[in-house]
C-alpha cells in the first residue's frame, strides 16, 4: 500500500464518519425547525394590519392588510389560512382571509345575514365565530365555502366563544346580558307523523340545547380549563372571576379578583395558573387555579387586551393597545421580558406549519 492509498482511506473514512454524524443530529430533531414552524399572528387595529411574526427573534416578518376593525385572528390547523373577524361594533359583516403561506389577502367571506362577528376558532375543520350584532353564534366550512350552521343565544353581546376539540359543545360570554351560553349538541330522532309513524325520509338530527348561567354583567374574557371541567369568565365592571361547573351548567363560585376593567382570561397549558389583562389598567393579574389566589399582579402597559400564551407554558403575549406593542412575559420570573412593536395590538393567535 502506498502512501497515497492510506491518504485516501483515511479521507474516505473521515467522510463516512461526518455522515453518519450528521444523520444522527437530523434523525435526534436539531434540524427540526426545518420539519415544522410556529409563527405567532397579531392583528393591529390602528394600521389595519395582521402581523407574522417569528416568536423566536420576536420580529415582525410580514404584514397583510385586513379590513378596518380586526379585533380577533385564528388559523386553520395546516397553518396554511388565517382568518380575522371584522367586528365594527356589532354592525359589519365580513371575515377576512389570508394566505399565509403566500402571505397575502384572499377573498373575504360575508357573514350576513350575521353581523358583528368578533370571538373565533378553528375546530374540526370549520370556522366559528360570534355575531354580537345578531346575537347568535356561527359556522363556516371552507371546504363547501358556504356558511353551514348558526344559532341565536337571545343574549345580548355574545362576544367571545370557546368550541370543544369534537364540536358538540359551544361556550359563549354575553357582555351586556352578563351570562354564559353553553350549547350542547345533541341527537334527535325523526318527528312523527299524524298516523303515529316517522315521515317519509325522516332521519335523526342534531339539536342544540342552550343552558344560561348567570354571572357578573360586564364578562367578556373567558376559558376553560385543560382538564374540560372548569370555565372561568371574569367581568370588567366589578372584577370578579365566575367560575361555572361545565357538567353541572352551574355557578359553582365566585373569585373577588377586584380585576376592573378585565379584558381576557387564559389558562396555563398545565391548568395551575389563570392570566387576567386589564384594558383600564394594564395590569395583568395571575392566579393559581387551584386554590383560587392572586400570585403575583404585574404592569404590562396602560391597557392590557388580548392573552397568547405559549404551548410550552414559558411566555404570554400581552397586546397593550394604547401603547402600540405586544407585551411579553416571562412565565417562569413572572416579569416582563420584551416587546413587539405594533400599532393597537389586540387579537393574537398561533399559527402551525408542517
Amino acid at each position: 500500500m502506498t502512501i497515497n492509498d492510506l491518504k485516501y482511506g483515511l479521507l474516505k473514512l473521515r467522510s463516512i464518519k461526518i455522515l453518519e454524524i450528521s444523520l444522527i443530529f437530523f434523525a435526534s430533531g436539531c434540524f427540526a425547525q426545518n420539519a415544522s414552524s410556529k409563527y405567532l399572528l397579531a392583528l393591529s387595529k390602528a394600521d389595519h394590519i395582521l402581523a407574522i411574526v417569528d416568536p423566536v427573534t420576536l420580529k415582525v416578518i410580514a404584514r397583510v392588510p385586513v379590513g378596518s376593525d380586526p379585533h380577533e385572528v385564528i388559523a386553520s390547523a395546516d397553518g396554511k389560512t388565517a382568518y380575522v373577524t371584522n367586528y365594527g361594533g356589532g354592525s359589519f359583516h365580513e371575515l377576512n382571509v389570508i394566505d399565509l403561506v403566500a402571505q397575502k389577502p384572499l377573498s373575504s367571506i360575508d357573514t350576513r345575514p350575521l353581523f358583528g362577528p368578533h370571538g373565533i376558532v378553528f375546530v374540526e375543520g370549520k370556522v366559528w365565530f360570534t355575531a354580537e350584532g345578531s346575537k347568535s353564534v356561527g359556522r363556516y366550512d371552507p371546504a363547501t365555502g358556504g356558511m353551514d350552521w348558526s344559532m341565536g343565544t337571545g343574549q345580548d353581546r355574545t362576544h367571545m366563544i370557546y368550541v370543544t376539540p369534537d364540536g358538540n359543545n359551544v361556550y359563549t360570554t354575553n357582555v351586556s346580558s352578563g351570562t354564559v351560553s353553553i350549547l350542547v349538541d345533541s341527537l334527535l330522532q325523526p318527528g312523527m307523523s299524524p298516523t303515529g309513524k316517522p315521515f317519509p325520509g325522516a332521519k335523526p338530527h342534531m339539536d342544540w340545547i342552550q343552558t344560561v348561567v348567570t354571572v357578573s354583567k360586564g364578562s367578556e374574557g373567558f376559558d376553560v380549563s385543560p382538564d374540560g371541567r372548569e370555565l372561568w369568565a371574569v367581568a370588567s365592571e366589578d372584577g370578579t372571576i365566575a367560575i361555572i361547573n361545565i357538567a353541572a351548567k352551574k355557578l359553582s363560585g365566585k373569585i373577588d379578583a377586584k380585576a376592573m376593567g378585565a379584558n381576557r382570561l387564559k389558562f396555563t397549558p398545565d391548568g395551575k395558573m389563570v392570566l387576567i389583562s386589564s384594558l383600564r389598567t394594564g395590569d395583568i393579574f395571575i392566579y393559581d387555579a387551584m386554590s383560587h389566589k392572586e400570585l403575583k399582579r404585574i404592569t404590562a402597559g396602560h391597557g392590557a387586551a388580548g392573552i397568547l400564551i405559549d404551548t410550552d407554558g414559558s411566555r404570554a403575549f400581552i397586546g397593550c393597545t394604547p401603547d402600540n406593542y405586544v407585551a411579553v412575559i416571562d412565565l417562569k420570573t413572572l416579569t416582563v421580558s420584551g416587546h413587539i412593536d405594533l400599532g393597537g395590538p389586540d387579537g393574537l393567535a398561533w399559527a402551525y406549519r408542517p
